[in-house]
């Protein structure tokens, strides 16, 4: 795609979230794709994740892209350190569930901003969606990228049970 028809999807991506907040029509992409992430009718990256809700106490589910690194896969926050499902997961001790074709109960324990930089690298590559979300690209030097790790939450994915 030519730059400037990029700029302008990603302009679009980024009116959907005012404030940083799914707006109406994101609200129902989040609930389609949930649903389809959770049968497993997307890339094997993709999946939903089941966190209960810290003020409602109701499974909130969210559609969500597993980021595969050397033995580990992780969760990355493209909203930042503000998004719903992060701050459920944090009040909820890290439990959750992972859905992709079943339930998969996991414990999500944040990853240290130091070591989230090759995560966010490989997040970026490997989730369009979120790039416009983001202040940084796959290409950003590695300064950059350091100092948006400081924003960017990422959890390490572990089983539990």
């Amino acid at each position: 795609m030519t730059g400037l028809l990029m700029q302008g999807l990603y302009e679009l991506k980024r009116r959907m979230y005012p404030g940083n907040r799914p707006g109406r029509l994101a609200r129902a992409m989040i609930r389609l794709d949930a649903a389809q992430f959770a049968l497993g009718l997307a890339p094997r990256r993709a999946a939903t994740l089941e966190v209960t809700g810290r003020r409602t106490g109701r499974p909130i589910a969210v559609p969500v892209v597993v980021v595969f690194l050397g033995e580990h896969r992780y969760l990355v926050s493209m909203l930042g350190e503000h998004a719903n499902w992060v701050r459920n997961v944090r009040a909820a001790g890290g439990r959750a569930v992972l859905r992709r074709r079943g339930r998969e109960p996991v414990r999500l324990t944040e990853v240290p901003a130091l070591d989230r930089v090759p995560i966010i690298r490989r997040y970026l590559q490997v989730a369009p969606g979120a790039r416009p979300h983001l202040p940084v690209t796959a290409r950003s030097p590695e300064p950059d990228l350091c100092t948006a790790a400081t924003i960017i939450p990422v959890f390490l994915i572990d089983a539990d049970g």
